[in-house]
């Protein structure tokens, strides 16, 4: 059945919102004040497929990827881009309303730079061939097959042919596999998962593999298959060495711009605490200036940060320690003689360590967060503790799609 809406606006997951009978429901893929023809979602009461546009939005304009609509990377390609930057920067003025916190939010800073440099590509293996290689449709496990991504740097241009030719080699195995690709200075670092165990004949050609294509590294569930270069970023002025798998900002560019905020942010402060450092985007940056004590739960992120540290002149010293802060938040008398703090949870916050901060005597916090909800949650254990929050810096790394960054600083 085929029913007719008008959107209204666009919802927080950049779907257009209509309401039917006093309820809203979404609509992916269509605009505000557009008429358009939807069909019901099975199980999902909320939830319409738009099938056809019957009055464009002005707004409307050619997205630049073919795919969009069907691959679910992306929530918004369709929008003139003046109205996307305002949405997702009230993405970030309606978490604050409702959290009822008072302060002023910047202009959305343009932080997608030459494109993502990390992805994760899907490939569905058939009894005789690949299938399908690429990104995971919208709300749904099914692969999407696509032939280029426009959003990706252009280190990772070959990203899909290098990925069917790993899902080949690893295809009698006939699991699914994940292949995390992350451009470096010296080429891709690859992990795949989901391979099972390799016999030594598919470990030589997927070396071969490596060697053709001229990665860096190669591994499997962070085991080593072939290394040809180290796969290393520059932070500042530190060259960093990537574990295997490891977490990195999604474009270079994004991590300049939160990591130019930070410093800003940061002052002069003398001693600096990097709570979820992960391999050091801040801490290796700002021990150019200050003492840095660092802590993050993966070991790994932490040793490859004390290595770069170490190895790195002109760096004032750091001390880096691994450290579940979930379970085992810095406590507020750990915190005595910090002149700042950074905090940089992942999405899902950290209560606990907001709330060790909040009793503590820090002059100044500053909060990087990808999740507004939780950092205004976060942030109102701060103010209630007598902080003040300053202006507020939304950063776009991901762009086109829901996903927004954020920079702030507290001071008592």
């Amino acid at each position: 059945m085929v029913d007719a809406l008008t959107i209204e606006h666009i919802g927080h997951r950049g779907d257009g919102v209509a309401v039917v009978d006093g309820q809203a429901v979404y609509v992916p893929y269509a605009l505000p004040s557009e008429r358009v023809d939807v069909e019901r979602v099975p199980n999902h009461p909320d939830r319409r497929r738009l099938v056809r546009v019957d009055v464009a939005s002005n707004d409307r304009i050619e997205p630049i990827c073919p795919h969009f609509g069907v691959c679910g990377g992306c929530a918004i390609q369709h929008w003139n881009h003046d109205k996307y930057r305002a949405w997702k920067r009230e993405l970030v003025i309606e978490q604050l309303r409702l959290a009822k916190i008072d302060c002023d939010v910047a202009e959305l800073v343009d932080a997608h730079g030459e494109g993502r440099r990390r992805i994760v590509l899907h490939a569905r293996i058939g009894t005789h061939s690949v299938e399908r290689i690429g990104f995971a449709a919208a709300a749904s496990h099914e692969i999407v097959p696509i032939d280029h991504c426009p959003i990706l740097a252009p280190a990772l241009a070959n990203a899909i042919q290098l990925s069917e030719a790993l899902a080949e080699i690893l295809r009698p195995t006939g699991k699914p596999l994940d292949i995390q690709l992350t451009a470096t200075r010296n080429g891709l670092d690859v992990d795949v998962r989901g391979s099972g165990n390799l016999a030594p004949d598919t470990m030589r050609a997927l070396a071969g593999i490596a060697e053709q294509h001229h990665l860096a590294r190669l591994t499997r569930h962070g085991e080593l298959i072939a290394l040809r270069a180290k796969p290393t970023v520059m932070m500042g002025k530190a060259e960093v060495t990537l574990p295997p798998g490891s977490f990195l900002q999604a474009t270079a560019a994004g991590e300049d711009a939160l990591a130019a905020r930070v410093s800003a942010a940061c002052g002069k402060a003398a001693t600096i605490v990097d709570l979820f450092c992960g391999i050091g985007p801040f801490a290796l940056r700002l021990a150019e200036r200050a003492r840095i004590r660092a802590y993050d739960a993966e070991a790994a992120a932490v040793a490859a940060l004390g290595k770069a540290a170490t190895s790195t002149k002109g760096l004032k010293p750091i001390a880096a320690e691994t450290r579940d802060l979930f379970r085992r938040p810095l406590a507020s008398p750990e915190l005595r003689d910090v002149d700042t703090v950074v905090f940089d949870p992942p999405r899902q916050g950290a209560v606990a360590q907001a709330q060790q901060l909040a009793a503590s005597r820090v002059p100044v916090i500053v909060a990087v967060s990808c999740n507004p909800a939780t950092f205004a949650r976060d942030a109102q254990i701060l103010i209630a503790a007598g902080y003040r929050i300053g202006t507020v810096e939304p950063i776009d790394q991901f762009k086109y799609s829901p996903h927004v960054e954020l920079v702030a600083r507290f001071a008592r």
